[in-house]
C-alpha cells in the first residue's frame, strides 16, 4: 500500500497497489462514503502518487462497504452555510472538485470505476469522468441535487460529453435514480457483474493494459478527452461557478436542511 504523510490524510481515502493496478477506495462506510473536502485533496494526492508509480498501468476507483459514494458531504455543506465567509469557501470547494475531475480526465492511464453500490451527485460525476465503468444490480446512479436545492453542475457537461445533451438534460432535470440495468442500457455503465465479482472484473480490465503501450494509451486518452472533448474543460470551469453560486441560495439552505432533518422542503 502507498502510504501518505499529508496532514489531510485521515484514512478516508485508501490507496492500494496490486501488481500492475492501483486501487483508490472511498473509505467512509459509516457515512455512505460521503465525500468531504479533505477527501477531495486525498484523492488528488492518490492520483498523483499512482501517476508516478511506473508499474501501475491502470487505476480502479471504488467504495468501501456497499456504497460507491453518496456524493458531497451534506453535513459539511450545512456547517459551512453558517460561516460568514461561506461564499469564498464554496468557490474553493468547487474549484477543488473541478480539479479532481480534470485529474481523472487527464490521467495518462485508464481509470476504471468499480461502482459497487449507489453513486450519487458529485460521486456520479466522478464515475462519468472515468474511462471504463462497471456496475452491479445494487449500483444505483443519479443526480438528486435539485431535490436539495443544489445544481448538478459537473454532471451536465460530463453526461453531455459521454452520452449527448438529450440524456444529460433528462438525467439532471428528472433526478430520479437509475438501477444498474437502466444505467447499463443508456451507456452509463459499460458492463454489469454480480456484486462479489466487481473488483475481479475491474482488475481484469486493468490487467489488460499490461500488453499495451503506455505511451499509446496516454495519447489515446488525450485524443478522446482533450481533443474530441476540447470544450469540456471550459464547461467544467463554468460548472464550478454555477455549483458554487447555487450553494449561496436560500433554496440550498432549505433543501440541505430538509434532507438532513428527514422532512419535506418548504421552498422559498
Amino acid at each position: 500500500m502507498i502510504s501518505h504523510t499529508d496532514p489531510v490524510d485521515d484514512g478516508r481515502v485508501q490507496v492500494r497497489v496490486h501488481g500492475s493496478s492501483g486501487t483508490v477506495i472511498f473509505n467512509r462506510d459509516e457515512k455512505r462514503n460521503a465525500i468531504s473536502r479533505n477527501m477531495i485533496e486525498q484523492m488528488k494526492l492518490a492520483l498523483s502518487d499512482l501517476h508516478q508509480e511506473k508499474k501501475v498501468r491502470a487505476v480502479i476507483l471504488t467504495g468501501a462497504g456497499e456504497t460507491f459514494s453518496s456524493g458531497t458531504d451534506l453535513l459539511e455543506l450545512k456547517d459551512t452555510m453558517s460561516d460568514e465567509g461561506s461564499q469564498g469557501i464554496w468557490c474553493q470547494d468547487c474549484v477543488a472538485q473541478k480539479e479532481l475531475l480534470e485529474s481523472i480526465l487527464r490521467f495518462p492511464k485508464p481509470v476504471v470505476a468499480a461502482v459497487n453500490g449507489p453513486a450519487l451527485g458529485f460521486a456520479a460525476a466522478i464515475v462519468m469522468a472515468c474511462d471504463v465503468v462497471i456496475g452491479t444490480d445494487r449500483a444505483t446512479f443519479g443526480f438528486p441535487d435539485t431535490e436539495r436545492g443544489l445544481v448538478s453542475g459537473f454532471a451536465a457537461p460530463l453526461l453531455a460529453f459521454r452520452l449527448g445533451a438529450g440524456i444529460a438534460a433528462d438525467r439532471v432535470l428528472r433526478g430520479n435514480l437509475l438501477n444498474g440495468s437502466e444505467a447499463l442500457s443508456i451507456g452509463i455503465y459499460h458492463s454489469l457483474v454480480p456484486q462479489d465479482l466487481i473488483w475481479a472484473k475491474a482488475s481484469e480490465i486493468a490487467k489488460l493494459q499490461e500488453k499495451k503501450s503506455s505511451a499509446a494509451i496516454s495519447m489515446t486518452k488525450k485524443l478522446i478527452n482533450e481533443t474530441i472533448g476540447e470544450s469540456l474543460f471550459t464547461q467544467l470551469s463554468t460548472a464550478a461557478a454555477a455549483t458554487a453560486a447555487a450553494r449561496t441560495t436560500e433554496s440550498a439552505k432549505e433543501g440541505v436542511s430538509a434532507f438532513l432533518e428527514k422532512r419535506e422542503p418548504e421552498w422559498p
